[in-house]
């Protein structure tokens, strides 16, 4: 297993009488069923998003990781620097789905007093913050994602959207600690173009107690 940032990943070794031995990624079980979230994400979008779409970095990621260590091994530095916008992508892809399934939860909770002090401070308030999340999510151009950082430097908390797949903390410097996935596989199939009411109906499952956990760790 492999920890990133209150991430566990699951591994599994292969090796190689050549390369030695490297940890590969494998899809982490979904913490509830893929029908526990309807009404608001149906069974058949969190079945495709689990199963097709992050199984797909998860492949896609082992891949590239494995023509990687072969480059390495052959001082390939034109292939090492070719699969960096792969491991990126797909890496990516692996981090921020790992992240999003712990933040949606059928079970309801509420934010911790230390979170809600932060979002208090802020963003005046929890309307407030639902809003410009809200926003942030809606106005990401095709797809990528809109989420709640903390920042190590300021110690404040502070929303962003990355692009594609892009991961929080790699790019932007944020731990991250709720993300909401606005690519469309995660809701056409049941918003069709809908997507500021997506966003709407995904705070109804937000697992705060899980984002109240990534805080505390992020301090």
């Amino acid at each position: 297993m492999l920890a990133v940032r209150g991430v566990l990943f699951s591994t599994a070794k292969n090796c190689s009488a050549v390369l030695g031995c490297r940890s590969k990624h494998t899809l982490p079980d979904l913490p509830y069923d893929f029908g526990a979230l309807e009404p608001v994400i149906c069974r058949e979008i969190m079945e495709l998003h689990h199963q097709k779409h992050h199984n797909a970095y998860v492949t896609n990621l082992n891949a590239a990781e494995e023509q990687l260590q072969d480059a390495v091994a052959k001082k390939d530095v034109s292939k090492i620097i070719q699969l960096g916008n792969a491991i990126k992508f797909n890496g990516g892809g692996h981090i921020n789905h790992s992240i999003f399934w712990k933040n949606l939860s059928p079970d309801r909770s509420d934010p911790s007093a230390d979170l809600q002090k932060a979002l208090n401070r802020d963003f005046q308030n929890m309307d407030n913050f639902k809003k410009e999340m809200k926003a942030a999510a809606v106005a990401v151009q095709g797809s990528g994602w809109a989420w709640l950082g903390y920042n190590k430097k300021t110690k404040l908390l502070q929303i962003a959207a990355c692009p594609n797949q892009d991961p929080l903390e790699a790019t932007t410097g944020l731990v991250p600690l709720l993300g909401i996935d606005v690519w469309e596989h995660a809701y056409y199939l049941q918003y069709k173009n809908l997507r500021p009411n997506y966003v709407d109906a995904v705070f109804d499952v937000v697992n705060w107690k899980d984002v109240s956990e990534r805080l505390a760790k992020a301090q």
